[in-house]
């Protein structure tokens, strides 16, 4: 909202609220009673969305302060479930507060790189703040892709075009074609992939607004736009993923309870497939890639053993780039810091093979080095049926 409203682009007021007293402190400063709280979580269909406490939709309308007090506090911190996400849902940790407008005219737009047309393609609908795949789906004719020539960009008559696509009339149509230009623009500048703003919508007073916006950015233009990747890495995650995102880690919570540290996420997806194969759930997705220090290896293992319900953990290298002595150092560390009170076992395969195992082996720590992937996965699965004198006898 803020980067739309910096390119000139009209947007409701609002206000980013993580806990019930800063959702109090923007109600009294934006002032009125009538207000939007939208769960700021990376996935659409929030508004048909389900919480797991049983508030439905994860959009609300409130009519005073009171209220949207009341409702924040049964959005934040629970579980959004919506028709993306699936049934495992995604935490909200932050609301957007806005305050609200009485559309009469709600659109959709969105600009993307589409390889069939070679560049950017416009997208309009006169169907907006619904599920845009539902319209999609049940009306495609509805829909209007206009292509863009990236050498000459978006011109007025282009704009207008597109305006009145999403239908807007004489009275809005210059508004809204000049909110189309700046909208190209900040596509541009910002190296999206995709820009989406749904609904574009207009007010009793024919003024249009961007009432809600999604960017995707381009991976590969993060060296030019480094504040923009550490504002998206920090928006609608939990605290365990954002210290995995300061260490350069790749983490995804999972709901079982065997941990799983690899390197590369091909090794990841088959490490985890051979702990089910022999009974086992996985708690995460971890990969720490090629280039993990000591101290992001120790960080990977606070992640995993935060979780109350990891019984143990699945430590599967492959040491080409990342060296597997570098793997130990940190496991070791890692177990003296947090005191790990779960049991580790170390699969360890490539560089410096030898000299992480007699680094595991020289510690009197609750570690296990075994050289088959197919029985470290044997033994962590087993640890949920299996007394701890299973594992007294390795340690």
């Amino acid at each position: 909202m803020q980067l739309m409203r910096n390119a000139g682009i009209s947007v409701p007021e609002h206000s980013l609220v993580r806990s019930i007293s800063e959702v109090e402190e923007a109600v009294r400063r934006i002032g009125g009673s009538d207000f939007i709280l939208k769960a700021q979580v990376a996935t659409g269909g929030r508004r048909l969305g389900q919480f797991e406490n049983g508030l439905k939709g994860g959009i609300q309308s409130v009519t005073s302060a009171v209220e949207a007090r009341d409702i924040a506090s049964k959005m934040l911190g629970q579980k959004l479930v919506t028709r993306q996400t699936g049934s495992a849902g995604i935490v909200c940790n932050e609301l957007l507060l806005c305050k609200r407008l009485y559309l009469r005219r709600e659109a959709y737009f969105s600009i993307t790189l589409d390889r069939a047309f070679g560049g950017p393609v416009m997208i309009a609908c006169k169907n907006g703040g619904v599920d845009i795949e539902t319209v999609a789906a049940e009306d495609p004719q509805s829909i209007v892709k206009i292509p863009v020539n990236i050498k000459e960009g978006v011109s007025n008559e282009l704009a207008l075009e597109v305006a009145r696509a999403m239908g807007f009339n004489e009275n809005s149509i210059g508004q809204a074609a000049d909110i189309v230009v700046k909208l190209y623009n900040l596509f541009i500048k910002s190296d999206c992939t995709l820009l989406e703003i749904n609904p574009m919508a207009e007010d009793s007073n024919s003024h249009v607004y961007c009432v809600d916006c999604k960017m995707i950015l381009d991976d590969s233009a993060s060296f030019r736009q480094r504040e923009l990747f550490k504002l998206a890495s920090t928006i609608g995650i939990s605290d365990k993923e954002r210290r995995a995102v300061e260490n350069h880690l790749n983490f995804i919570p999972l709901k079982g309870n065997i941990g799983c540290l690899v390197n590369g996420a091909g090794l990841a997806m088959a490490t985890m497939d051979i702990i089910k194969l022999h009974g086992g759930e996985p708690a995460d997705f971890l990969d720490v890639g090629g280039g993990a220090t000591i101290e992001n290896v120790t960080e990977a293992f606070r992640i995993i053993t935060d979780d109350p319900n990891v019984r143990a953990v699945l430590v599967n290298i492959f040491g080409g780039i990342l060296r597997c002595d570098v793997i130990a150092a940190g496991i070791v560390q890692a177990a003296k810091e947090l005191k790990l009170k779960v049991p580790v076992v170390c699969r360890l395969q490539g560089t410096n093979v030898d000299d992480a195992k007699a680094l595991i082996a020289n510690n009197n720590l609750k570690l296990l080095a075994v050289d088959n992937l197919d029985e470290a996965a044997r033994m962590v699965s087993a640890v949920k049926v299996l007394s701890s004198s299973f594992w007294a006898r390795y340690v």
